[in-house]
């Protein structure tokens, strides 16, 4: 083989070759959000029928949030995952409902939600929010 030949052999390999992915691990991560003090989440991230990974959050305590589910999607080292929250936004005694977009950094497990919402809270009119956040494994 001619060395020309197995240069662009070479060349197209590398080029080719799949990019290395930090994968999130299964199990249960606390999410971590400083601008909500009323309650913490909790994900369990799993592989399932629907997906993978497919993330279940439970709030704790409760305290008026509602569960919900979503699954992520890896590309470019970013988890995103867009989910409907029946509680996203938690007003003084009653919650609405907001449609969240998380992205996360696979490896560092920080990243951030933008938080839309069709009426906020005490009647106010539609809008968003944009938060950090960081996952950290149980």
């Amino acid at each position: 083989m001619k060395l020309s030949t197995l240069l662009v052999a070479l060349a197209a390999a590398v080029t080719l070759a799949p990019d290395a992915r930090a994968e999130i691990a299964l199990g249960n991560y606390e999410f971590v959000a400083p601008w909500d003090g009323t309650h913490s989440w909790v994900w369990t991230i799993a592989c399932d029928s629907i997906g993978c990974p497919h993330v279940v959050a439970v709030p704790r305590p409760n305290g008026g949030a509602a569960p919900w589910t979503g699954t992520a999607q890896l590309a470019h080292g970013r988890y995103t995952m867009t989910a409907d929250v029946p509680t996203g936004r938690i007003c003084l005694g009653y919650g609405l409902a907001t449609r969240d977009t998380y992205s996360w950094d696979a490896a560092t497990l920080a990243g951030s939600v933008d938080s839309r919402f069709d009426a906020d809270c005490g009647g106010g009119p539609a809008a968003s929010a944009s938060y950090p956040f960081t996952l950290v494994r149980m």
